[in-house]
């Protein structure tokens, strides 16, 4: 089973639906629009292998039971840039522990984002955990998306907008 947390349109989460038949998913939006896009998705592509949950990701976490999970996409969340909103951000150490409390040892947590101080930030924090270990082997590594990656709506405008991606993957001990 593999969870998305803030699917946005969904793009992304159709893709890999599509692709991995045999995978079970679950997509966490708190947006309404976002949830709608998704549904329309399921149903042109008849997907059977994906499950929505409107609203905050951190509740269905919890609820999780231990090492339910094999993959977790955190692609572009909100970065909260100013300093007084960095305790909003979705990566902090008490949800990096319930990350490592859900996931099956060797899963994936594949963290994307055109904010260079928000992947500063979750690299630091995940290095920072001993559950989780950096995949990067070249230094190349967080530049370069995963194999058969489909771009997000806003990657697509990060791009247009001159800002690169960073492209982390932590695997759960």
């Amino acid at each position: 089973m593999w969870l998305e947390i803030g699917f946005g349109g969904g793009e992304h989460l159709a893709a890999r639906a599509s692709e991995n038949p045999d995978v079970d998913f679950i997509g966490c939006e708190p947006f309404v629009n976002g949830v709608a896009k998704l549904l329309a998705a399921i149903e042109k592509q008849q997907l059977s292998n994906v499950r929505i949950r409107a609203g905050d990701a951190r509740e269905l976490i919890q609820a999780a039971p231990a090492a339910s999970l094999s993959r977790i996409y955190v692609l572009y969340p909100d970065p909260w840039p100013k300093r007084r909103q960095r305790k909003r951000r979705l990566i902090e150490e008490e949800t990096i522990a319930q990350f490592a409390r859900v996931l099956r040892s060797g899963a994936e947590v594949r963290f994307a984002s055109d904010i260079d101080d928000y992947a500063g930030w979750t690299l630091r924090r995940f290095l920072g955990h001993p559950d989780f270990a950096w995949d990067a082997r070249r230094a190349d590594d967080w530049r370069v998306p995963w194999a058969g990656w489909t771009p997000t709506r806003y990657e697509i405008k990060a791009r247009a907008e001159g800002r690169p991606s960073a492209y982390l993957t932590f695997r759960r001990r």
